[in-house]
């Protein structure tokens, strides 16, 4: 029981595997989760290969059944869950960064980019609250992106002011907001809730023109997944800075 236990979802791939890596090589245990079983056995497998205690979860974000499995076995294996890494996320209305859908975005594609980046998690999350707040250290991080920023998209020459992705952009400005309000809940527990912006990354959202490791986008959700008891939360953030809501 004393050991740290960790969920990442969307663990099969980029970030997220990268996140499961890095945590398990802290000591932590980590359960690493994927809605395509095959692929993520495949990426557990790989990091046990490596000496790694990782285990695999299937877990379906999007599924009320899947939840609650995975809630139970974390329940019945470890009783409690010291950290949720909220990771899993999508993108599906463009693979132009750098136009504005907010006139031309599909019904379903809106609902659908919700459904994933914002819905689940909010459901997931306070499904395994009570979990997490058996932890002496709960953390909670939630994938966000620094083009959620209300701030930035509302200043002409910001580096995002381009990149209007109506769908994807305010899932996660929603899921920011989700990220204050359950801080502020919390505030005086020893749970501490923060998004983090992982930076522009080489995966297959990022794509291979992006600037940044997936190693280092890694680095902020596992800094906040380990804040020591004095470290904020309520926050945005990137690599230790502070971005605008």
């Amino acid at each position: 029981m004393s050991k740290k236990v960790a969920l990442v979802t969307g663990a099969n791939k980029g970030i997220g595997f990268e996140t499961a890596k890095q945590l398990a090589k802290e000591g932590i245990t980590v359960i690493a989760t994927s809605r395509d079983e095959k692929k993520g056995i495949e990426a557990v497998t790989a990091l046990q290969n490596e000496g790694l205690g990782v285990v695999f979860l299937h877990l379906d974000v999007n599924s009320h059944e899947s939840v609650e499995s995975a809630y139970d076995f974390i329940a019945d294996k470890y009783g409690k869950l010291d950290i949720l890494v909220n990771n899993a996320g999508i993108q599906i209305e463009s693979e132009d960064w750098a136009i504005n859908t907010a006139p031309s975005i599909t019904d379903d594609d809106l609902h659908q980019t919700f459904e994933t980046n914002f819905f689940s998690i909010v459901k997931l999350t306070n499904k395994f609250l009570p979990l997490i707040q058996k932890s002496v250290a709960g953390r909670i991080v939630n994938l966000s992106s620094i083009l959620g920023s209300l701030t930035l998209h509302s200043t002409e020459g910001s580096p995002i002011y381009g990149s209007k992705l109506f769908g994807y952009n305010s899932s996660k400005t929603a899921l920011n907001a989700y990220t204050i309000h359950l801080a502020a809940s919390l505030a005086g527990t020893n749970v501490k809730v923060n998004s983090a912006h992982p930076g522009w990354v080489k995966t297959e959202l990022g794509t291979e023109a992006a600037p940044m490791s997936v190693e280092d986008g890694a680095k902020t959700s596992v800094a906040l997944a380990l804040l020591p008891a004095d470290g904020p939360t309520g926050k945005f953030l990137h690599l230790g800075q502070e971005l605008p809501w």
